[in-house]
């Protein structure tokens, strides 16, 4: 394992923003981007087969700016993973993670994601593969169980030879994967999380760096949870509600700066925005990210149906933005006063 860069990237798991499918493509992470400095990006899921076979520029080019970052790959092949990481470490990624928690049923007829749990040795053996193939950091992320078998022995069964065969960071989702009857949304919320395992595993594994996921809303939940794990990832409600990240520099990175404000943010979207329609990238693909910056403030409503309304349309250019953001203007601006007439006091 390249010790030296998981060395350097340690601090940036204290908050990282989970891989989320069809979610957290390139333009959702340069606009998360913007909120955080030092916090963990993910990339979707990449699975190896598609990396082998299809367009790697396609499914693996990314902004600088996204730094750090780590690509998650999808699979159970030792040696197609071990190439695809090494495509990963070319690119430029900071990380290579391995999905071993994602219970949809598409995931498991190929025969990764949760179901690799029932499999350690295989987990083992793929972790061990892209180690020796990569100097960056290989990290797993996983569930605390799955179906029926959802014992802490049973979690102990999967790391104690992934962490044998290299990986020194797990992340793991504190709810067990049910893999027939329910969908991959219903796993998200059945059943109750259990906080109580993660905690154990960093007791009992002093030595591995563990990243706590699921169901944590707010920065507040970050910090309780970081008394007893290194790091929290988040999830949908970073997506949902972006600015959350605004205050993730300050409180977990000792960063001095002011957080960013939201119309600041939209400012520094700009040129992102103009450079990729330059390039024939429709509007709505980026703007369909940034529908939830205003979340829970005034103005909110206005934003997210002007670029509902106007990004979606054939041309929608960069005025779009720009007329969205005047008009939340208006509505946070608080109007001048009127002059105070000068007629009669003479």
């Amino acid at each position: 394992m390249g010790l030296q860069a998981d060395k350097k990237l340690h601090g940036s798991r204290r908050v990282s923003v989970a891989p989320m499918m069809a979610w957290t493509d390139r333009h959702c992470r340069f606009f998360l981007r913007r909120f955080s400095r030092h916090c963990l990006l993910y990339t979707e899921m990449v699975t190896s087969s598609a990396l082998l076979r299809g367009n790697p520029e396609r499914l693996l080019g990314f902004h600088a700016d996204e730094h750090p970052l780590a690509l998650q790959l999808g699979g159970s092949d030792p040696e197609a993973l071990a190439v695809a990481a090494r495509f990963g470490a070319d690119y430029g990624y900071d990380e290579i993670n391995l999905n071993v928690g994602c219970p949809s049923d598409r995931v498991r007829s190929g025969r990764f994601g949760a179901c690799l749990m029932a499999e350690p040795g295989l987990v083992a053996d793929c972790v061990a593969a892209m180690t020796d193939s990569v100097e960056l950091p290989v990290t797993i992320k996983t569930r605390i169980g799955i179906d029926s078998q959802d014992s802490y022995e049973f979690l102990r069964q999967l790391l104690d030879p992934v962490t044998a065969a290299g990986c020194r960071t797990v992340i793991i989702h504190a709810r067990k994967a049910i893999l027939g009857g329910i969908s991959p949304k219903q796993n998200r919320n059945i059943p109750a999380l259990n906080y109580a395992t993660v905690y154990r595993v960093k007791q009992d594994y002093p030595g591995l760096e563990v990243i706590l996921n699921g169901g944590v809303r707010d920065l507040p939940g970050v910090a309780a949870h970081l008394v007893a794990v290194d790091g929290v990832m988040l999830g949908r409600e970073a997506y949902h509600n972006p600015y959350m990240l605004a205050g993730v520099d300050a409180r977990f990175y000792g960063a001095a700066r002011l957080p960013p404000s939201r119309d600041t943010i939209v400012r520094s979207m700009l040129p992102y925005i103009e450079t990729e329609l330059n390039a024939g990238t429709a509007l709505k693909h980026i703007t369909r990210h940034m529908l939830g910056l205003y979340q829970g403030v005034p103005g909110a409503s206005v934003w997210r149906r002007h670029l509902s309304q106007q990004a979606t349309v054939d041309g929608a250019g960069i005025e779009v933005i720009r007329e969205a953001r005047e008009a939340v203007n208006r509505i946070t601006t608080p109007a001048s006063p009127e002059p105070v007439s000068q007629v009669g006091h003479g």
